[in-house]
């Protein structure tokens, strides 16, 4: 029997009690919890690399903005629902700075983080054209924006990427357009989980059909200029972060502020409407959220009945930190370049241990190092290989959570393990590449 880094009885004993039908297919939620219960029954540490949350301290200039506004008292009063002015105004001028793209700012304004951005958006978008109501991913994708499709009882339909990059994708995407039936198209970008990053070429591919058919784009930029390929950090200068918003006015932006500003506590995202949208009309908006204008039901309809906004203080807290960035007296995306530093050490980790890069290419160009990446091992599917690496004092997701068609990968999340960490990661992926080219498999074993 082979000696497994984390004790096989005790990993099965732990898998067995959360009683799923596939721990390779659960849910990030779930598999955090069979991992913390694994840790706190052997009293190893797993490299952790199934959530994405982020592992940097809050900017300072964030942390004090939001004291001093509290101690002015604005803990006692509630918080305009679509955000105070400043804070609207410094998301406009952020977007125009490092996007060179204008919106308002009465279509700016926060949410309780991106992921609220993006049910409101699928919500009112839904309910923009009568019979056109379902969702389009561009996957792989993050998983909890089908499950709001579903929650809000739509359908969604969503295909890989990976085999449809450049000139492919034309055709790909208007073969579901041209159906009629389509409210939105929804990606990320950079992508969670692959980290892919659509070219120019692609974006206007997916603006100019957005515009022929008349569907809104939501353009996930949780991870905002987090392509360290390039150099995003300059206030008004070029390059400025690619966006699907050059290329058609039926856009809306959602940008989390947890990992590229390091706030992922504070729960506060930014959702940006274009100024057209914003100012449209569309007669079956008006039962559902009052309005016929698109911008009022998403504000004075949708997003009153989801949230009472964002905490007051917290709204200060951003503004403080936006009008820093703006100003160029804030380096937004320097210090986390640090996961593009820890990306680059994994990913040599994995490959020399046996391991592939799933998601390797943007069309000709390798993929950045970054918030994330994806691997397999020859002879397992990403489902297997998600249990087997517990075994191993290593977790990540299955790709097929995701809507990825790269069944036999993994996704990787380098944001928990540091430097201190990879030669303990080091030490079990040799393990674990020793003992697999024996035969050996955990997952049969115990």
């Amino acid at each position: 029997m082979v000696s497994t880094p984390m004790d096989g009885h005790i990993v099965r004993e732990k898998i067995r009690e959360m009683n799923l039908q596939s721990v390779g297919l659960a849910t990030i939620r779930e598999l955090n919890r069979i991992v913390d219960y694994i840790e706190s029954s052997t009293g190893q540490s797993f490299i952790r690399m199934e959530m994405g949350i982020p592992g940097l301290d809050p900017p300072e200039i964030a942390v004090e903005a939001e004291k001093k506004a509290l101690d002015k008292g604005v803990g006692s009063k509630y918080p305009p629902f679509d955000g105070i002015p400043q804070l609207k105004s410094e998301i406009s001028r952020f977007i125009r700075l490092f996007m060179n793209i204008e919106v308002k700012p009465e279509g700016c304004f926060p949410t309780v983080g991106a992921m609220q951005g993006c049910f409101l958006s699928i919500m009112v978008c839904a309910r923009r054209i009568k019979g056109k109501d379902r969702i389009l991913f561009i996957d792989p994708g993050f998983p909890v924006n089908k499950r709001q499709v579903k929650t809000l009882g739509h359908q969604s339909d969503r295909f890989d990427i990976y085999n449809f990059r450049g000139d492919k994708l034309h055709e790909k995407l208007k073969s579901y357009l041209k159906r009629g039936n389509f409210a939105a198209i929804m990606y990320s970008n950079p992508n969670n989980p692959a980290w892919i990053c659509f070219t120019e070429k692609e974006l206007e591919t997916i603006g100019t059909l957005a515009t022929e058919y008349d569907v809104v784009v939501l353009e996930d930029l949780a991870y905002f200029g987090m392509d360290f390929r390039k150099d995003y950090s300059r206030p008004g200068e070029p390059p400025f972060v690619p966006t699907v918003a050059r290329y058609t006015d039926n856009y809306i932006l959602l940008i989390s502020s947890s990992k590229s500003f390091s706030l992922a506590g504070q729960r506060i995202g930014m959702t940006a409407i274009s100024d057209g949208l914003f100012n449209s009309h569309a007669e079956n908006l008006e039962p559902y959220f009052g309005s016929t204008q698109f911008g009022r039901a998403s504000i004075f309809g949708a997003m009153y009945a989801l949230s009472s906004g964002v905490s007051h203080s917290n709204q200060y807290g951003l503004a403080g930190l936006l009008k820093a960035v703006n100003d160029g007296e804030f380096n937004f995306l320097e210090p986390v370049k640090e996961y593009g530093r820890r990306a680059s050490v994994m990913k040599k980790l994995f490959t020399e241990n046996g391991f592939d890069i799933v998601y390797d290419m943007d069309e000709n160009e390798p993929i950045a190092d970054g918030f994330y990446f994806t691997v397999s091992y020859p002879g397992f599917t990403g489902e297997e290989l998600v249990e087997e690496l517990l075994f191993y004092g290593i977790s990540a997701i299955s790709l097929a959570i995701t809507g990825s068609d790269r069944l036999e990968g993994i996704r990787a999340c380098v944001s928990f393990t540091d430097k201190s960490q990879f030669p303990i990661l080091e030490d079990r992926l040799k393990r674990f590449h020793r003992d697999h080219q024996s035969g050996f498999r955990a997952i049969e074993a115990y």
